[in-house]
């Protein structure tokens, strides 16, 4: 059997796609399996034991797009699906799984795309209370397999060794030892809506230092907004006088770099980007900063024994929402989580690693 798996983008959703790829080998267990994706998120999925092959193509625009779709629909065709589950919906995806020839195409019921598959399954809405995982979990149901969960399929993404050695470098050059908690923090989100304000992060590394002058608290950022962490570490610093030393610079990451250095890590913070679910991919404590989604759609999918709390803004009105505009203008659902909050929140969990295991990030180990 021939199965062809489609996500093209974001790094998080294709996060979330990974615990789908472990059901569908325990369900075929000879298949060839194929995931289609764009090269942003092709690292999440690189070495992953459930693909058979991974298909990483051009994310191009105009003439250049099109001719590039029509060399992959030849290419598709002639591999011959028996299968091809489009998780996403959108036009260029669906468009490849119908052209793939696959007899067997599946995917959501999108007004003017739904012809294009052969089973069609009902989309939720996307600010409903519902984890995005077993909202794409009901793309396997054609196949019989029944819904998920997260302590049986989690999130995964493998440890790239490369990627391991360089951060294990880093990090010792910058002086860090098994004497060092390892927290990282990731500042940026892909959209303002679930970015929280630079000055709230920077209290928080401010008073997560002042409360333990042995930590480490690395600072990272995605390339939507490449310059915070630098910016924030660097005022940081500035403030925290003869404690600079807290707030090392380690330069940028890049996808599975960031893997490695959380998974070395005593607890990760980030709001709801794909970093926090890369860092769910480990057993790290997690403390997630949700602004306009809720826990029940968003916290990291993975065994329920691992640490995991969502710091929030509660209630409100206006939450969850679309994150097209801000209703009330102010964006009370990340100005409301205050430093205080997330730094209370960040020592329950370092608690729970602690109790759990010793980090060593020089010495190679590994959160498990």
């Amino acid at each position: 059997m021939k199965i062809l798996v489609v996500r093209l983008r974001l790094i998080g959703d294709v996060v979330l796609t990974t615990p789908l790829l472990r059901a569908l080998r325990r369900r075929y267990p000879e298949a060839q399996v194929t995931y289609l994706v764009e090269p942003p998120a092709a690292p999440v999925l690189r070495g992953n034991p459930h693909i058979s092959n991974l298909l990483v193509i051009p994310k191009g625009r105009g003439l250049s797009r099109l001719r590039d779709d029509v060399s992959i629909a030849r290419r598709l065709r002639r591999e011959k699906f028996d299968v091809a589950i489009d998780l996403h919906g959108g036009p260029r995806g669906a468009w490849l799984a119908w052209a793939s020839g696959a007899p067997m195409r599946i995917g959501y019921a999108i007004k003017g795309r739904s012809w294009m598959y052969s089973h069609v399954v009902q989309r939720p809405a996307d600010e409903a209370p519902r984890h995005s995982v077993a909202n794409q979990w009901d793309l396997l149901a054609p196949l019989g397999i029944e819904p998920g969960d997260a302590a049986r399929d989690p999130v995964e993404m493998p440890e790239d060794p490369q990627a391991a050695a360089v951060v294990e470098r880093r990090l010792r050059a910058a002086g860090m030892t098994g004497a060092h908690p390892l927290m990282v923090i990731h500042v940026s989100a892909g959209n303002p809506f679930r970015r929280w304000p630079r000055e709230s992060f920077e209290a928080l590394v401010m008073a997560l230092a002042r409360r333990d002058p042995s930590r480490r608290i690395i600072l990272t950022c995605g390339p939507s907004d490449a310059r915070a962490a630098k910016s924030i570490a660097d005022s940081a610093r500035l403030k925290l006088g003869p404690l600079a030393d807290a707030v090392p610079d380690l330069g940028e990451f890049d996808l599975a770099e960031l893997r490695a250095l959380v998974g070395r890590a005593a607890v990760y913070i980030g709001g709801d980007s794909g970093p926090l679910h890369i860092a769910a991919t480990t057993s790290t404590p997690i403390v997630a900063l949700l602004g306009p989604t809720l826990p029940e759609r968003s916290m990291p999918w993975r065994d329920p024994r691992w640490f995991a709390e969502a710091v929030d803004a509660g209630a409100l009105e206006c939450r969850p929402c679309r994150q097209r505009t801000c209703a009330p203008g102010d964006f009370r659902c990340l100005t409301r989580i205050t430093a205080d909050q997330v730094a209370a929140a960040a020592e329950r969990a370092l608690a729970a690693g602690t109790a759990r295991n010793q980090v060593r990030p020089c010495d190679g180990a590994r959160v498990r």
